[in-house]
């Protein structure tokens, strides 16, 4: 599948580039009013008008294979994979155990690591008065 992407774009980007040279090379309407009243030189390679038919007919060749190379690239690149799994499931990566602290810091030894326990003996509160709104000591 890989190989039948890689010829695809190949012709594209061979298609848009001979594209890109043909229209260069062609001529405007506006050139062949000039050369029928006198003006500039007319002659070319194909002649008069051979020129006009056969680069025309090759652009418009070229931008057929273009747009066909663009759809069967869309194509193949929307194709999903039909498996049901999670996405995770299809990755191949190793699973690796989380960085401990010894290994981020330079210069310092790994150690089995302790486990400290938060002390639990109460901590006594002293008794809550409430003061009434009314009873705002003064300063």
């Amino acid at each position: 599948m890989s190989t039948l992407l890689n010829l695809l774009l190949l012709v594209q980007i061979l298609s848009a580039l001979g594209m890109i040279g043909l229209i260069l090379v062609q001529h405007g309407k506006g050139a062949d009013m000039g050369a029928a009243f006198g003006s500039g030189n007319s002659g070319s390679l194909f002649g008069a008008t051979g020129g006009a038919n056969f680069l025309s007919r090759t652009t418009s060749v070229l931008a057929a294979v273009f747009f066909i190379c663009t759809l069967f690239l869309a194509y193949f690149g929307n194709l999903r994979p039909t498996s049901t799994g999670s996405v995770l499931e299809r990755t191949s990566l190793p699973v690796t155990a989380p960085a401990t602290a010894g290994d981020q810091i330079p210069g310092t030894t790994t150690s089995p690591a302790t486990v400290v326990k938060p002390d639990t003996t109460p901590v006594p509160v002293a008794p809550v008065t409430s003061t009434p709104a009314s009873q705002i000591p003064a300063k």
